[in-house]
């Protein structure tokens, strides 16, 4: 009888620790040297925006929860000029979501969005980030668009992000936002080509999904060595 107890007791016990969330000690802890980056998590790309992506508004809530693991917090905003290259209104003929030539290559158009000073760009009124210290804006040279936080479609163009970052010691990224196959993508493999470790939260953000964009994100970033983690795995206050 006391064998039988004991066994049961380990067996129970040991079930226990199997199905245990991971502990605190295995856990990723953002430190001086990490930053957030919470890329255009603005009106247009939620719902009853210009250029809603599916769930987009879904990211407030996993994104504020984050953000006081943070001492380094950096937001982006697409801010397009109207009449902007990439938008699918400056291209006679062309519908959105079509493709065109422009001279830095092939370009994605879109219906025209985050258009500067408007509540369209506007960042999402519960966003609740204490600790950000920048906000770098993309898209506002009229002929070149503008999906990374560090470096224009162009790729020649830089924001300065990645200098400010290394000017302070920071050498590891964690991008959340809009959308995981264009801006976060984009901006997490230009953050490897940099020299950062990088990180995209999955569940902190989503995906216009284009033609199978997700995936084809996802494959890239995974060979340029970005991590995919999601928001549970970083100790959080």
């Amino acid at each position: 009888m006391t064998l039988s107890l004991s066994r049961r007791f380990f067996l129970t016990s040991s079930a226990a620790i199997l199905a245990a969330p991971a502990r605190a000690a295995d856990k990723i802890k953002p430190d001086a040297k990490s930053v957030l980056i919470v890329t255009d998590v603005q009106n247009c790309f939620v719902d009853g925006g210009t250029l809603p992506v599916k769930g987009g508004a879904e990211v407030v809530p996993v994104i504020n929860k984050l953000a006081p693991a943070f001492e380094n917090i950096v937001i982006t905003q697409d801010w397009h000029t109207p009449g902007h290259a990439s938008f699918a209104s400056a291209h006679g003929g062309k519908k959105p979501f079509e493709t065109t030539q422009l001279a830095y290559g092939t370009q994605v158009l879109w219906p025209d969005h985050c258009i500067q000073g408007t509540e369209d760009a506007a960042l999402l009124k519960d966003l609740k980030l204490p600790t950000a210290q920048l906000i770098i804006r993309k898209g506002f040279h009229k002929d070149v668009d503008s999906y990374s936080t560090f470096e224009e479609a162009d790729r020649k163009t830089s924001t300065g992000l990645a200098h400010y970052l290394k000017g302070r010691g920071i050498d590891t990224v964690f991008v959340v936002g809009l959308a995981t196959d264009f801006c976060v993508a984009w901006s997490a493999l230009d953050a490897r080509k940099l020299g950062f470790t990088a990180y995209v939260v999955e569940d902190a953000t989503r995906a216009i999904d284009l033609n199978g964009s997700l995936a084809a994100a996802w494959k890239q970033m995974a060979d340029a060595g970005v991590k995919r983690i999601q928001s549970a795995d970083i100790q959080t206050p």
